[in-house]
């Protein structure tokens, strides 16, 4: 379908790479800037409340579940969307970043979902954003098959797992694509390339533009996606409802908008996603400052701690009452050479997924292929031939805000190993990172910026509240730099420091490590634009 030209073009300020072409079209250019065009400035408007939100709640104002939305909580009778094609069953989701060796083994691996993830699992390279566009293309067309220099085939499967993306937040920029000037939101960008180039040939496989949205705060960051959705489809001809998006549950804030967020996004809603990481971030980086919310070594917060039960057990009524999918936490285990280590860590993962089957989840995240037989398996023995279990309501559960936040029970001074872990996986990450791999295996777990994102508030909230002294963090640092040179001769050590002092020893905690690591570290800008 021909769409006529934006006011203002996109122009392309990243270097050119193989087959960048064949994304970056003039066609697909003018799409995503019909869409920065439309909803650039509410974009804007949503930063600005999220600011206004975190600066009220620092300040003492009551956390609760908002009395202006109280009758969309209180009507019974509205429903999200029935499950797209592909998306009925989805007790075993893989995640990973879009690369092409990676994804063939997600496709593969038995996984009823992959989750190609632009966000967390991906440094925001230029190479890496429209390399993962080709990426999933290729996965589309079935041309991604491969044999590595080595002689490792990489071949599709007869049946693969369907696809969802998730593209970057709200919050992240990419200063690639300019318009005006101004860099693109990122957002638009990873959606509007993906659904621009591979919307219909889901539909014409049986399948559909399927996306996760990260990061969400407010209902009112739900309708700017439904707004978005609505438009993209008007503007391809698509017909309207055919988007499918989970929400991931992952800021304090929108677990007292669950109801809301499912609600602005009913005619596109699949569900939303317990994001257990990222909500243990939030958590610190909103109530942080206050001393009863110390939270102790990371690893010492499991999902079993009473505010962690109530924020999973109220996401599995609220989708199961509205007839949506709940899907439960990552396992992020990464199977290793050490027999015992392993199954120790596969003994971990099946409780885990115990327990999310139990309570009521429809499915759940992994990290690894490795891991998809066990999840599979607990899903299996909960579900049976079942595609889900919707029917499960939750009429039990009773979850009030303050809830959400008794953290007491579990609150605790860290531990000098977890103070040194923390600063060595924030990082190791760093180092990863900055060499644009956004997913990297570390002391038996697939990290990703989630992950790096709490090691470094965990730091800034104990030298904040006095729990760890700042001379004693000085120390760890020089050693775990000198210790991550000696392994990595070729790692940029005065970056990786620059990017730790910035984002865990600052008064003023930034609200993302990725936003400016990214402007300082990522962007390379070629000298003429397109």
């Amino acid at each position: 379908m021909s769409i006529s030209a934006p006011t203002s073009q996109v122009q392309v300020l990243g270097t050119p790479g193989d087959r960048h072409d064949e994304i970056l079209t003039p066609e697909a250019l003018e799409f995503v800037g019909h869409l920065v065009e439309a909803f650039a400035d509410r974009r804007l408007e949503i930063l600005k409340e999220r600011r206004r939100v975190a600066d009220r709640l620092a300040s003492g104002s009551p956390f609760d579940f908002s009395l202006a939305t109280a009758a969309i909580r209180a009507d019974a009778s509205w429903r999200v969307a029935p499950p797209a094609p592909g998306l009925d069953d989805r007790r075993v989701e893989i995640t990973g970043p879009p690369e092409r060796r990676m994804a063939v083994n997600a496709l593969n691996s038995g996984a009823q979902v992959w989750m190609a993830d632009f966000e967390d699992a991906t440094s925001p390279t230029w190479s890496n954003v429209i390399g993962g566009q080709l990426t999933l293309l290729d996965a589309i067309e079935r041309r991604i098959d491969f044999t590595t220099p080595e002689g490792k085939r990489y071949r599709l499967a007869e049946e693969v797992a369907t696809i969802v993306v998730r593209p970057r937040g709200w919050h992240l920029l990419e200063e690639h694509l300019i318009i005006d000037g101004r860099p693109v939101p990122a957002a638009l960008v990873d959606f509007g390339l993906y659904f621009f180039h591979c919307a219909q040939r889901q539909i014409d496989a049986g399948r559909g533009p399927y996306f996760y949205l990260p990061k969400l705060e407010h209902r009112d960051e739900a309708r700017l996606w439904n707004d978005v959705f609505v438009h993209a489809q008007e503007l391809l001809g698509i017909p309207r409802g055919t988007i499918r998006a989970t929400v991931l549950i992952e800021t304090i804030t929108a677990a007292v908008a669950m109801e809301e967020i499912l609600y602005e996004l009913r005619e596109h809603s699949s569900g939303l996603n317990a994001g257990r990481w990222d909500y243990l971030f939030s958590l610190i980086k909103t109530f942080g400052h206050r001393t009863d919310f110390l939270l102790p070594d990371r690893v010492q917060v499991t999902m079993t701690a009473p505010f962690l039960r109530a924020y999973t057990e109220l996401l599995v009524r609220t989708c199961h009452q509205r007839g949506a999918h709940a899907i439960g936490g990552m396992s992020a285990h990464v199977p290793g050479k050490d027999a015992d280590a392993h199954q120790a860590a596969l003994a971990k993962v099946r409780l885990d997924k115990e327990r999310e089957a139990e309570d009521g989840f429809d499915g759940s995240w992994v990290a690894h292929p490795g891991l998809v037989p066990v999840c599979r398996e607990v899903f299996d023995g909960v579900l049976g031939t079942r595609p889900h279990q919707m029917e499960r309501t939750r009429e039990d559960v009773d979850v009030t805000a303050a809830q959400l936040l008794a953290v007491r029970r579990i609150s605790a001074p860290p531990t000098p190993e977890g103070v040194r872990t923390n600063v060595a996986v924030a990082l190791r990450y760093f180092a990863a990172w900055l060499r644009g791999q956004g997913a990297v295996a570390l002391y038996g777990l697939m990290e990703d910026a989630a992950t790096a994102e709490i090691a470094r508030v965990q730091i800034w909230q104990w030298l904040r509240l006095g729990a760890v002294d700042r001379e004693t963090v000085s120390e760890l640092l020089d050693d775990e730099l000198a210790a991550l040179g000696a392994e990595y001769p070729w790692a940029p050590l005065d970056d990786i420091r620059a990017v730790f002092e910035r984002n865990a020893l600052a008064r003023e905690l930034p609200a993302f490590f990725t936003t400016d690591a990214y402007t300082r570290h990522l962007v390379h800008l070629s000298e003429e634009p397109s």
